[in-house]
């Protein structure tokens, strides 16, 4: 984990891959070898490392929603919908405005809507890294970057240590986007 936040993501993924060959059980668990998976463009495994999560997590929200990022880039994104992982009720008003917009196609708007007054925090984070997600697996990229380097730039984005803030910041730098 620590290599992915430093941007080593190939090196991430060769420490994850030894804990498997150490542990093969933990597989499931490994939600985080998944996104490694994504920014390498391994898309079938990251998507198989997903789905495996949601089989053991059924109310993995995120887990679904990047199972469907990978499988969108292999098979478009109305073939990934079909199959889209059905998942239970997430808690989070956020969380679960991007999940019926990327299930539904919805515009990705309700996901800040959701966020209500939060414009610095935990759910203007996530609302703004889903909602550039979102405009990402549609192919407008500069709505994408936008939203992704405002999640980088708000409060939570640089000072909460979350795991998904450092993804944020490596999807930038993946993209040669500036924050």
């Amino acid at each position: 984990m620590d290599k992915f936040r430093k941007n080593d993501v190939e090196g991430s993924v060769a420490d994850f891959d030894a804990a498997l060959a150490a542990r093969a059980a933990m597989r499931p668990y490994l939600w985080q070898r998944g996104l490694s998976l994504y920014y390498l463009q391994q898309y079938e495994e990251g998507a198989q490392q997903f789905r495996d999560d949601v089989a053991v997590n059924p109310n993995d929200t995120e887990e679904s929603i990047w199972a469907f990022l990978c499988e969108a880039q292999m098979v478009g994104a109305d073939k990934a919908r079909a199959q889209f992982l059905q998942v239970g009720r997430d808690p989070r008003p956020v969380m679960r405005a991007a999940y019926e917009c990327f299930k539904t196609w919805a515009q990705p708007e309700a996901i800040l809507q959701a966020a209500g007054g939060d414009r610095q925090g935990h759910d203007a984070f996530y609302a703004q890294l889903y909602m550039g997600l979102w405009h990402e697996a549609h192919g407008n990229t500069e709505a994408a970057q936008a939203a992704i380097t405002e999640a980088v730039r708000t409060l939570y984005g640089r000072s909460s240590g979350d795991y998904m803030a450092a993804l944020a910041a490596v999807h930038c730098q993946r993209r040669g986007w500036q924050v």
